[in-house]
């Protein structure tokens, strides 16, 4: 199935879930917000929200620096 991350299209198999998506990318669930489809996400959803075919994924990941 077809998921659109900040705009990026990305395959995943269906039945995914948001920590599916997320371990794809790479990132880790602690340093990113994620909203789908217009809903911020709490962490603990990550696990259980399941994605659908043309969901639409916004990620803002926090990085440190100076």
């Amino acid at each position: 199935m077809k998921v659109f991350c900040n705009g990026q299209e990305q395959e995943l198999t269906p039945g995914a879930w948001v920590t599916d998506c997320l371990n794809t990318l790479g990132l880790d669930p602690l340093s990113v917000v994620v909203e789908c489809d217009g809903k911020i996400l709490t962490r603990e959803e990550y696990a259980s929200h399941e994605l659908q075919d043309g969901s639409v994924l916004e990620l803002i990941r926090f990085v440190g620096g100076g």
